[in-house]
């Protein structure tokens, strides 16, 4: 805007009192105390929103952990009732198949020199010649099949580190199996446990079937 002349400003100045230009002042001043109110109420609800927010999100974490560990607990007791009813009696079981086991526990671990976990195995029998190494899952997958080809080979060079000579043999289970990954465990030569309502058999061989020993 250009400036405006003594002339011009004095032109616009009439009619003025001071009790005008105080009114206007007045005026202004209000307007602006409402504007910063409720600048100030806007800026509050948002703060109580974001805490409502924040609230939420805790209360929702919470919610998240409680059942993650509550699933995880259920992972875990299907888990140990799978191993309970796959390994009950499972040494008599494999009297058919030629072997006869004197031992059978479950967990049995394997340390390096330095007490370094090598593997676990979730079931072990043995006798003088053989030691069978079983994997067991709720549901088989073949990822499970090759983790146990590699743990069985783990602990075949743990043995022989130790001279110990017995050979072994491995068994895959689980409470599911489907036929696919049935057919792939056997034709790795390996033993499949599978579970019938409340008591487990070890699934019948193919023909030539020959189980891996190492």
């Amino acid at each position: 805007m250009d400036d405006i002349t003594a002339e011009q400003a004095a032109e616009a100045a009439k009619g003025l009192t001071f009790e005008k230009v105080w009114a206007v002042i007045i005026e202004t001043q209000k307007s602006v105390q409402e504007t910063q109110k409720s600048v100030q109420e806007t800026q509050n609800v948002m703060r109580e929103t974001q805490k409502e927010t924040n609230e939420s999100f805790k209360k929702m974490e919470k919610t998240v952990n409680v059942l993650s560990k509550n699933i995880g607990g259920l992972g875990n007791s299907l888990g140990q009732l799978t191993e309970s009813l796959i390994g009950s009696d499972l040494f008599r079981k494999f009297k058919e198949f030629g072997y006869t086991f004197k031992r059978q526990a479950p967990h049995i671990k394997y340390y390096d020199e330095n007490a370094k976990l090598i593997a676990e195995v979730d079931l072990f029998l043995e006798n003088g010649d053989y030691a069978m190494l079983v994997e067991i899952k709720t549901e088989l997958s073949i990822e499970d099949i090759h983790e146990h080809l590699n743990r069985i080979e783990k602990i075949r060079n743990h043995m022989d580190e130790r001279d110990e000579n017995r050979k072994l043999v491995g068994a895959v289970a689980g409470g599911t199996v489907s036929d696919n990954v049935l057919i792939y465990a056997q034709r790795k030569g390996l033993y499949v446990i599978i579970q019938n309502g409340d008591s487990a058999s070890i699934a019948a061989v193919p023909h030539g079937f020959k189980a891996r020993e190492w």
